[in-house]
């Protein structure tokens, strides 16, 4: 309880540090946010312009999220006026959570800082239950202002709708309605750490779908190949279907079941050869693959369109070879390839489980990821021919989007001359297996010559 009492007190003592840090001269002078509502992720974008009222240098930013929203937060990421990537650095207290970043030219006037940020289960549907022929509506909270630890001069913000339908928003003036965006703006003179909640109550029938658990193995080969398979399990998150589903008005009218979902988009690397679609009752082929110059393009067709709370099972396979992702120098090894893949447009992913299974006889194994990831413990797997099984790497993450596809890289070391030990395996097996043959064959059990002989003698 004492050791728990000092932590406790450190860690106020490293907020209040942080915090006492803010330099208060530093202002927002111009604020320009945007939210994407087009689909089921919550999308907000800034343009911040900053300046300080001494005219010194802001080495220091301070970006801060509402604590409600922290929970639902899947990916953030900050640049510079060169468009350059900039470190971030998380906190976290009961209000809020902090990302603190550094900015490189600091001496720069004015300098502008854009930040992304894409929250996944953001939109509730509302009403939660529809019958097959209803629209979907949806409802978002947020804020009409940027909750920022600064004064804010100047800012506005643009709401972009899925639909020009809008059952109803907050207004708080100056806003205003136009087709399929919302204005909110500008305002001047915003106090630090202002809120003012809104509430936007609209239709959207975008495909509200979420993979809640994705488990990906790649096995691969030194004799040129890489397998990938994917076992999906994908859940329609919008409003519950109410009701009965009918298949006969569902083909008869295009219009019925605008929120469902019949097939959707999943991309895969354009080398992607072999490539099977199955489920539990075995391959889908009703589904079509398009080879385009960069990708390979799988339109999917599940057996049964899905409504809210419906959900789908199903295998995608394919190879691809192995010197496109699997680079050496002498012994030593990289392979490099993509964390995960694309599913469909505006993904959710609530779990990724990711196997990499490696040749036997592989050593010194390291793991470099792009970001942080829940690393399981190492195991073995055992196939045709294995002796002593070939080493898995098992990594988990969840919360993911699209954004987060990009390559992880695991170096190792493997002794070439462990890739003769399966042929000279089969050929060993062959040898014996012959001579047993061979002398089998020369072997005689016959008891009548043995009858015969005795009768002789």
């Amino acid at each position: 309880m004492f050791k728990l009492n000092i932590l406790a007190f450190l860690l106020v003592v490293i907020i209040s540090t942080v915090f006492s840090a803010i330099d208060v001269e530093i202002e927002n002078k111009n604020i320009d946010r945007t939210i994407d509502l087009t689909s089921q992720l919550v999308k907000v974008s800034y343009k911040i312009t900053l300046e300080h009222k001494s005219k010194k240098a802001i080495t220091n930013y301070l970006f801060l999220i509402p604590s409600v929203d922290c929970d639902k937060l899947s990916y953030v990421s900050a640049r510079d006026s060169a468009k350059k990537e900039l470190k971030l650095t998380l906190s976290k207290t009961a209000e809020e959570c902090s990302y603190s970043m550094t900015l490189p030219n600091s001496q720069i006037p004015n300098p502008v800082i854009y930040i992304e940020t894409i929250f996944s289960k953001a939109l509730q549907p509302y009403p939660t239950e529809i019958t097959q022929a209803e629209r979907q509506l949806v409802r978002y909270f947020g804020n009409a202002v940027f909750y920022s630890p600064f004064k804010t001069s100047s800012q506005k913000t643009t709401i972009h709708l899925a639909s020009r339908n809008v059952e109803s928003f907050t207004q708080v003036k100056p806003s205003v309605h136009s087709d399929t965006q919302i204005v909110y703006g500008p305002y001047e003179n915003i106090p630090a750490k202002t809120q003012n909640e809104i509430v936007v109550h609209y239709e959207n029938n975008s495909p509200f779908m979420v993979v809640t658990r994705l488990e990906r193995t790649i096995e691969v080969s030194h004799w040129g190949n890489v397998a990938v398979e994917e076992t999906i399990d994908i859940l329609h998150s919008g409003a519950l279907l109410k009701g009965s589903f009918s298949r006969y008005d569902y083909q008869k009218d295009s219009r019925s079941g605008p929120a469902s979902v019949k097939s959707y988009k999943t991309i895969l690397p354009a080398s992607a050869t072999g490539v099977y679609y199955r489920d539990t009752n075995g391959n889908i082929s009703t589904s079509a693959m398009v080879t385009l110059k960069d990708s390979v393009e799988l339109d999917l067709r599940p057996r049964f369109p899905l409504f809210g709370g419906w959900r789908t099972h199903y295998t995608i396979g394919y190879n691809v070879p192995s010197f496109e992702y699997l680079f050496h120098n002498g012994d030593s090894y990289m392979l490099k390839m993509r964390l995960i893949d694309h599913v469909f447009d505006d993904m959710i992913v609530d779990e990724l489980v990711t196997k990499i299974i490696l040749p036997e006889g592989t050593k010194n194994l390291k793991l470099i990821t792009p970001y942080s990831v829940e690393r399981q413990p190492d195991t073995l797997h055992f196939t045709y021919l294995d002796i002593t099984g070939r080493p898995v790497i098992t990594f988990r993450k969840t919360n993911l989007v699209e954004n987060h596809i990009n390559d992880f890289n695991i170096k190792y070391n493997f002794s070439r001359i462990m890739m003769l030990q399966e042929p000279l395996l089969v050929v060993v097996f062959l040898y014996l297996f012959f001579l047993f043959v061979i002398i089998w064959m020369r072997l005689d059990f016959s008891i009548i010559k043995e009858r015969e002989r005795l009768h002789k003698d």
